[in-house]
């Protein structure tokens, strides 16, 4: 093929672009072109929820609203939506639609919507969603409490759970004396008396089955029951941990001998029952001595018909395993605690010791509230 040649000014002019190639067939045909939307619909849609997962995320981890302590209480059936308004409205987490909506569906999220408990909950300045949900699911409730001091009658246990001012409810099944257990007990707010006193009996049967499972031999008490019987009178005559073995050992002594316990927390409880304790007395009269009921061990043989308190786990442990002396009698020593005998003149000695700190001390009350001399 022969070139022919180009003018100078031909030459100088740009070659012509060459034409663009036919589109395919393929490209055109509408299929394509809506799997092509689809694709890019998907990929923006998943870009926009993985988006939006991480900012829901976030948003849930981080630290809340909450600038002071609060205590938000959840009742029992309030759901997911009522949980979520009370905790808005304490300002735990913040009172607006997209927080509203960022709590509920975490805790969906974490399949935890149907696992959130009721209760009293403290929170701190801070607080996040998260560890609202945590606290939440595992219970980690504000918790109360009461103490029974050991040796308390039934009458007075009632009462203080009576005043307690986070129980609620009535008390519609008293005990009898000596089925509590003395101790402190936790519970929950919205807690009822009558569950906080089954609690109590409950503590005492498991308790007492396994003292009485570990009692020394040969004791004078013929069950669970009379062992109670024996601890209350223990309880009531010492508040020294260390004499309770003793004077259960006294005890057990006088009932191997058949000899009367003469206890005088017994001549209380026969006269006033439960209330005995709430009265203000300094000593117990000769009358109140002489005066027979069935509770009164100067005159009755052996155990009275029942407590006359309710005795703790030391006092229960002591009459299981008391001290092993020969000792019969005790009397106050002037410390807090009281000295022992093995015979009654060693006894009567120690009374008359007794008495004459009594003595001692009267006289110097009476110095002490007599008016002074005038010049």
């Amino acid at each position: 093929m022969r070139i022919k040649p180009k003018s100078p000014r031909e030459a100088l002019q740009p070659e012509p672009a060459p034409a663009p190639p036919q589109r395919s067939r393929h490209v055109r045909n509408p299929l394509v072109i809506l799997s092509n939307l689809i694709i890019t619909l998907a990929v923006f849609g998943l870009a926009a929820v993985g988006g939006a997962l991480y900012l829901g995320k976030t948003k849930f981890e981080e630290p809340g609203p909450l600038t002071d302590d609060a205590t938000v209480v959840i009742s029992s059936g309030s759901g997911l939506s009522g949980i979520t308004d009370r905790l808005a409205g304490k300002g735990v987490i913040n009172d607006s639609m997209f927080d509203e909506w960022v709590f509920n569906l975490g805790i969906r999220f974490y399949k935890n919507a149907t696992k959130l408990k009721a209760g009293e909950y403290a929170f701190a300045p801070g607080v996040s969603m998260h560890e609202i949900m945590t606290d939440l699911v595992e219970g980690n409730a504000v918790t109360h409490s009461v103490t029974i001091p050991e040796g308390w009658t039934t009458a007075q246990i009632i009462e203080r759970v009576r005043q307690h001012p986070t129980l609620v409810g009535e008390i519609t099944d008293v005990p009898a004396e000596g089925d509590l257990l003395p101790e402190t007990y936790t519970f929950a707010r919205g807690t009822t008396r009558q569950e906080v006193l089954e609690q109590m009996r409950e503590a005492q049967e498991k308790l007492l089955a396994e003292i009485w499972e570990r009692r020394t031999d040969e004791l004078p008490v013929n069950s669970p029951e009379e062992l109670v019987i024996l601890a209350s009178i223990v309880e009531k005559e010492t508040a020294l941990a260390d004499e309770r073995p003793r004077v259960a050992g006294v005890f057990v002594n006088r009932l191997n001998k058949s000899m009367r316990l003469q206890s005088d927390p017994t001549i209380l409880y026969g006269l006033y029952g439960g209330e005995a304790w709430l009265k203000d007395r300094s000593a117990i009269k000769q009358s109140e001595i002489n005066a027979k009921n069935e509770y009164n061990t100067y005159q009755i043989d052996g155990l009275p018909p029942g407590p006359i308190g309710n005795p703790g786990r030391a006092a229960m442990e002591a009459v299981a395993n008391p001290s092993r002396t020969q000792d019969l009698f005790f009397v106050a020593d002037g410390t807090g605690g009281h000295v022992f005998a093995e015979t009654y003149e060693q006894h009567q000695a120690n009374v008359r010791k007794w008495r004459e700190i009594e003595r001692e001390r009267r006289a110097e009350q009476q110095q002490e509230t007599q008016p002074a001399s005038s010049n």
